[in-house]
């Protein structure tokens, strides 16, 4: 091994591990948001951001493990969160169609918000 392959191997692992860190970081911020996040669309978009989430750290794993049938699972948890979201939206529109209360009170308040600039 020379010594380019060996620092890049060293490199690479590093990159990893920070890339592993921010991930972290961001998973907890989105869980945040998912708890918190006042409307149901929020919450969706988050829980979107999860999945997105998801697939970085099982890419990372196998990146790091250099098992690289892991992406493969991302790749089909990519599809499978595609799906889930496409059905919350669709879920989120019928509700909106058929007039229910919450939906329309969770309108009217992001109406409110936005006028009043936040």
């Amino acid at each position: 091994m020379t010594a380019f392959e060996a620092f890049a191997g060293t490199f690479l692992d590093a990159c990893v591990h920070i890339a592993l860190a921010i991930l972290t970081v961001s998973f907890i911020l989105i869980v945040v948001r998912t708890i918190k996040g006042p409307t149901l669309p929020d919450r969706i978009v988050a829980l979107d951001m999860l999945v997105a989430v998801g697939i970085g750290f099982i890419a990372a794993i196998g990146v790091l493990t250099d098992y690289y049938l892991y992406l493969d699972i991302a790749i089909t948890l990519g599809l499978v969160g595609f799906l889930a979201t496409v059905a919350f939206a669709r879920f989120v529109l019928n509700r909106g169609l058929a007039g229910d209360k919450t939906i329309l009170q969770e309108v009217k308040e992001s109406i409110e918000r936005r006028k009043a600039g936040q």
